[in-house]
């Protein structure tokens, strides 16, 4: 960030407390800017906070710090006995916000709960491509549009989804950030006056707090939604500051320049935790960090390759550097801490010496390859460039050259997307509605290739063991059927497993009612701070 940009953000944000002065504000430190508004577009945490988790709600929700389920939009449903058809009893006298730039006209119906899901899972639907290439990520990936028979209408206040097969975390699925509701009303009229775009800018929702301004790189700014259905939120002004490094984020901290920040650097908790006027809450992440190699270019096609580069790396290493040890090696593609971990899996071990002879077994000599390091802060990767120059300097002792590549946040997210992507990037996930299958089928499944199959990985065998398991409430089952798929996963080596880390959440001790929430968001419904 240039003089001149970090001049104009700063200005914004004085503008926007100032303004706010007679009211009760919260600023937030984020660690990054959003890649739109519209949740179902896309998969970055970063992205749901600043909109499904303020302004959007959906007709399930997760309990504050919990993965178990409550209502909320809906505000009770019904499930057949053969698991496949679920129908939901709106709440009535829903308001969607009221803002400057609409006035809706009528509350929530189930018109709108059908536009929200249709629009993903319909190709010829005049809203599934209103931002060009749109791929509905989640939707997809989660093989929604082969899931869902039918969505009806049953009358103003009742909906019904039909399924082709029973999906047991389907339920917990509709609480996801993909699965919020938007106004058809406030589309349509977008739609009339051919700005469809806007919807994905300017978001109009029933949650706790409205959209109110943008600047793209320094400052998103809402108000408490005062028709709130829950009610009126405590805080009347909430306040997104971007601020990209965790070093500033944390002087602002202390400053008390914002009163909240997520993903400080490790070398800084301490530090945190001792400033009287802080407290630092943490907890295990329900994540993962990996680097997934491209399994359709050579020679990463190779399993035994595969293997060989994993075997090069010391993932102890970058867990001491990166995270000081507030982390743990990961093996599998899940987190030992959810239900159905086989922690019987043995892991590649850090081995040079095996991993060169190896490679050369392979018939692999001076592979020089890429290796992409997000430009953000994330849970499970506090540092990514660290790590990548700690895999680079242990690639280099086998005999592979790398070299290390990186883009803004939003276009890294999706060039690694590509099937023809070089290299092996770095990502991680933090889990969104407890299951397994959000890992195992979402990040790794067949259906998810081309979209948060990051590997471009398609085994038939794992794909039929966390298929299966989908279609079984019996829990004991869907253990068995996962932990053989981790085997398989580990077998194949899709990915190099990196960490779980502890997650750190600093915030002023003036910040009332906020949770750590063990799927990663960050939510502000119902925080209060003492004046």
């Amino acid at each position: 960030m240039n003089s001149l940009t970090r001049l104009l953000a700063a200005t914004a944000l004085t503008l926007a407390l100032g303004s706010a002065a007679s009211a009760k504000t919260l600023v937030y430190c984020s660690e990054a800017s959003p890649e739109g508004f519209d949740p179902a577009l896309y998969t970055a945490g970063t992205t749901f906070d600043a909109s499904s988790r303020t302004v959007y709600n959906r007709l399930v929700e997760f309990k504050h710090g919990s993965t178990e389920t409550e209502p909320g939009l809906a505000e009770s449903w019904e499930i057949s006995e053969d698991g496949t058809v679920y129908t939901f009893k709106l709440r009535p006298d829903v308001k969607f916000q009221t803002t400057d730039f609409f006035t809706p006209t009528r509350t929530l119906n189930a018109d709108d709960v059908i536009y929200s899901f249709e629009r993903q899972l319909k190709s010829d639907n005049p809203w599934n491509q209103y931002v060009p290439g749109a791929s509905w990520e989640y939707a997809s990936g989660m093989g929604f549009p082969d899931l869902i028979k039918s969505i009806e209408k049953v009358d103003d206040l009742t909906v019904k989804f039909t399924l082709n097969r029973p999906e047991a975390p389907f339920l917990a699925d509709l609480a996801m950030d993909f699965a919020s509701i938007m106004s058809k009303e406030y589309a349509d009229s977008l739609a009339e006056a051919g700005n469809e775009a806007t919807l994905n800018q300017q978001p109009l929702g029933t949650g706790p707090f409205q959209f109110v301004a943008y600047q793209p790189d320094a400052v998103i700014r809402y108000k408490a939604n005062p028709d709130y259905f829950k009610g009126q939120q405590p805080i009347d002004d909430l306040i997104f500051a971007i601020t990209t490094d965790a070093s500033v984020r944390a002087q602002k901290l202390k400053a008390n320049e914002c009163q909240i920040f997520p993903y400080p650097n490790a070398a800084d908790v301490e530090s945190l935790k001792s400033d009287p006027n802080l407290e630092v809450p943490s907890q295990e992440g329900l994540n993962v960090a990996y680097m997934a190699y491209n399994t359709t270019q050579a020679p990463f096609d190779k399993v035994e390759v595969r293997k060989a580069l994993n075997m090069a790396i010391n993932k102890q290493a970058i867990i001491d550097a990166v995270f000081q040890g507030a982390a743990v090696p990961a093996k599998n593609p899940i987190p030992p801490t959810m239900w159905s971990y086989n922690d019987a899996v043995e892991d590649d071990p850090y081995d040079p010496e095996k991993s060169q002879q190896m490679l050369k077994d392979a018939g692999v000599e001076n592979l020089s390859m890429k290796i992409w390091a997000m430009p953000v802060s994330r849970p499970y990767m506090l540092n990514a460039r660290r790590a990548a120059e700690l895999m680079q300097a242990d690639l280099e002792k086998v005999g592979v050259s790398a070299e290390i590549v990186s883009y803004e946040w939003g276009e890294y997210l999706e060039k690694s997307k590509a099937k023809d992507r070089d290299g092996a990037a770095m990502l991680g996930w933090t889990g969104d509605n407890g299951d397994p299958d959000n890992f195992l089928d979402t990040l790794l499944g067949c259906e998810a290739v081309g979209g948060n199959n990051r590997a471009q990985w398609c085994n038939e065998e794992f794909d039929a063991l966390v298929k299966k398991a989908k279609t079984t409430s019996d829990q004991a089952e869907r253990t068995k059927l996962y932990e053989e798929a981790q085997v398989v996963f580990k077998r194949e080596a899709p990915w190099l497993t990196i960490d779980h880390s502890t997650v750190f959440m600093p915030m002023q001790k003036s910040v009332k009612n906020f949770y750590q929430d063990p799927l990663g968001y960050h939510r502000f419904d119902d925080v209060d701070i003492a004046e």
